[in-house]
């Protein structure tokens, strides 16, 4: 059975998106990589620190409002319908509310053959990368680390603290090709 969307869900700086990059040099056929910070870069500005939309509070918890959910249902089946199309797609998320985001996956991507991996890292090792990235909040990386991971299941499990990318990609490269 052919996977059609690679699902990778971690905390903020569990390195998600490398993985996502590592996966698309090594998965034989081409696969586009979306995810929450794609969707985010998209929203409204006046979305952005609203009740309505997306709040980053200074603690690094992270909330979202009814416009937020709107849109991102908007989101989930158009990245659905491009799957249906026949292009890979690899999910690069952060189930902020566990298990509760992916059944807004799993009901999104009903009908296609969906790879769920769950991306773990140390939360001492996510917050080093999250101050050196400089580009989060303070406080993201540990506030998400275990939170994300609550009641989602999984297919696979990798651990980024201290295994390279290209050797996580092979592993869930491997179990895509059966």
């Amino acid at each position: 059975m052919t996977t059609d969307v690679i699902v990778l869900n971690g905390g903020s700086s569990a390195g998600t998106s490398t993985l996502a990059r590592a996966l698309q040099e090594t998965l034989p056929r081409p696969w586009l990589t979306f995810g929450v910070d794609t969707f985010i870069a998209a929203l409204p500005p006046a979305l952005m620190a609203s009740p309505d939309g997306l709040v980053l509070a200074p603690d690094g918890t992270v909330s979202v409002g009814p416009a937020f959910r709107a849109l991102q249902t908007g989101w989930l089946h158009g990245i659905a319908a491009m799957a249906r199309a026949g292009t890979g797609i690899i999910l690069d998320e952060v189930f902020l509310d566990g298990g509760a985001g992916q059944d807004r996956w799993r009901r999104a991507l009903d009908g296609l053959t969906v790879l769920w991996v769950g991306v773990h890292c140390d939360p001492g090792t996510a917050a080093a990368r999250e101050l050196a990235r400089g580009d989060r909040v303070v406080g993201m990386a540990a506030t998400q680390a275990a939170l994300v991971h609550e009641g989602v299941r999984y297919d696979l499990e990798v651990d980024t603290t201290s295994t390279d990318p290209g050797v996580c990609a092979r592993g869930i490269a491997a179990r895509v090709a059966g």
